[in-house]
């Protein structure tokens, strides 16, 4: 039986149980992570390697200084995140990892990391798109919620209105057409979780300043302003 073949078994399997202990792994921007995760709701364990003092110098991201970090970090980072579960690669179901949106050479990491260990390890291997993976994180945040919802999801270059559906089925309401919600930081190659953060805060005293006539016009734009809006599935 191939990689491919036991791969597809085991997810058949998993799928009837409805149960799975998955090792998770994050390397789209500039922070690479790993994390051993019960059926979708409980965190076993959680290990992260920032970047920040890394790219601070430069006002933002930078993709190749971002894409040899993750190399460097990687192995310790899953090595460490299986050490504090109390488990080895072959203790778990599957291994999962971000395959994008993102910076190319940062995913390239740990995208091919990950396709490494799955096939040595004889492990089904789950890619995940890195939009949904904030969706789903509010699974583990709120361990009661269930689907249908409405999210809205504020990510780097991303912002969208998400109505889910179902588990893994999703209706795209709008999105930002260029940049995230807070627009402060443009030009920059990258921004920080703390630069989100900040800007929303200054974009939330912002609002708060202006005048109500304005307001108005911003909340009822003028009839030639087209948004962007779809019904189709993300």
């Amino acid at each position: 039986m191939t990689w491919y073949e036991n791969a597809q078994l085991q997810t058949k399997k998993l799928m009837e149980a409805g149960h799975a202990t998955i090792l998770a792994i994050e390397s789209s921007c500039d922070e690479t992570a790993a994390a051993v995760v019960r059926d979708g709701r409980e965190v076993v364990s959680s290990v992260i390697s920032s970047q920040i003092a890394l790219h601070a110098q430069y006002g933002g991201v930078v993709p190749e200084i971002a894409s040899r970090a993750h190399l460097d970090a990687v192995c310790p980072v899953v090595q460490e995140a299986l050490e504090r579960a109390k488990m080895t690669v072959s203790d778990v179901d599957a291994v999962a990892v971000t395959y994008g949106p993102g910076l190319v050479g940062a995913l390239l990491v740990g995208v091919c990391y990950a396709k490494a260990l799955a096939f040595a390890a004889g492990k089904p291997l789950i890619p995940v798109n890195h939009i949904e993976g904030h969706v789903s994180a509010n699974y583990i945040a709120h361990p009661d919620l269930v689907p249908p919802f409405l999210c809205l999801v504020v990510s780097g270059g991303h912002s969208h209105i998400i109505r889910v559906e179902d588990y893994g089925r999703y209706t795209l309401l709008g999105q930002t057409m260029d940049d995230a919600a807070s627009p402060s930081r443009r030009g920059h190659t990258g921004r920080s979780s703390c630069t989100r953060r900040s800007s929303f805060r200054s974009t939330s005293r912002n609002w708060q300043r202006t005048p109500q006539r304005k307001r108005a016009s911003i909340r009822n734009p003028p009839s030639g302003l087209t948004f962007t809006i779809s019904s189709s599935v993300c």
